[in-house]
């Protein structure tokens, strides 16, 4: 099976998808969608495929979407579709078909999903930051905890949650960090995030919580939330915003990170999970 590519020549993420794409020796059949949109029915079919609602799959930022009153959550996925259809901006981007499944591809890093090991080589995106490869990892692993440790952050209570831990690398290898989510149903609380020293100055902190968000979004995560005492700043300016304790779901209070281990006067910020 080939692999296709519903692309956007105009969208950074969809330009890094397929260049990952063909510098993995693949040469997918691109369909700029804007100009030959998929059907109804074959746009049904792709969503199905990758396992979504209709309303994961929409474009808000940069279309009508708002203008459109598409924001109503009473809105059905037979409307949802109709809209798409009628304004294909609003299709999210890059869509892969592969092998393997179908993808959003959302960060770009997510087509690693759909393959193989080994293919790629230390290709760097265009905004000239290298793709991150995440991998999970146990919560008692010796290289997570050390990292932790190394930043002040909590492991007293990493085999007591059931959270997911992943550590990520370039595709050359080099070790860029660790991050987790606790997964509260439609809530997730992201922890344990560290970038190694030597890759705090190049920007890849909100690559690799882009990364982590998109796999608790996976899980079924709407909203992602943080406690933080020193890191505010960062969260904010990838569009977290504080949140007061008593706004907070009962099942991000009731973690073991809200109740004990972050200090008292940790901020709490949250933020939608979109792509």
């Amino acid at each position: 099976m080939d692999f296709v590519v519903y692309h956007n020549p105009d969208c950074g993420t969809s330009r890094n998808t397929l260049a990952l794409l063909r510098d993995a020796g693949v040469a997918p059949r691109v369909v700029e969608y804007l100009r030959t949109p998929p059907s109804r029915a074959e746009l049904a079919e792709l969503i199905r495929r990758m396992g979504l609602a209709v309303r994961d799959v929409i474009r808000q930022k940069g279309t009508p979407y708002a203008e459109l009153g598409l924001d109503d959550p009473s809105l059905g996925e037979d409307a949802l579709l109709d809209a798409m259809i009628a304004h294909p901006i609003l299709i999210n981007r890059p869509i892969v078909v592969g092998p393997g499944g179908v993808k959003l591809c959302r960060p770009s890093d997510v087509v690693l999903d759909l393959l193989a090991p080994g293919l790629t080589s230390p290709l760097l995106k265009e905004e000239g930051v290298p793709f991150l490869v995440d991998e999970s990892v146990r919560a008692d692993d010796p290289a997570l905890l050390e990292a932790l440790q190394a930043a002040a952050l909590p492991i007293d209570d990493l085999t007591e949650t059931a959270c997911r831990f992943f550590a990520y690398r370039t595709l050359a290898g080099q070790r860029i960090g660790f991050g987790g989510y606790e997964a509260l149903g439609e809530n997730a609380l992201l922890r344990s995030i560290v970038v190694q020293p030597d890759w705090r100055a190049k920007a890849l902190g909100r690559n690799l919580v882009a990364l982590l968000q998109r796999r608790a979004f996976d899980e079924g995560a709407r909203r992602a939330w943080v406690l933080t005492a020193a890191a505010a700043p960062f969260f904010e300016k990838i569009g977290f915003k504080p949140v007061a304790r008593d706004d907070a779901p009962a099942a991000v209070l009731a973690t073991r990170q809200a109740r004990e281990l972050c200090p008292a006067d940790a901020t709490l910020l949250a933020r939608a999970i979109r792509f």
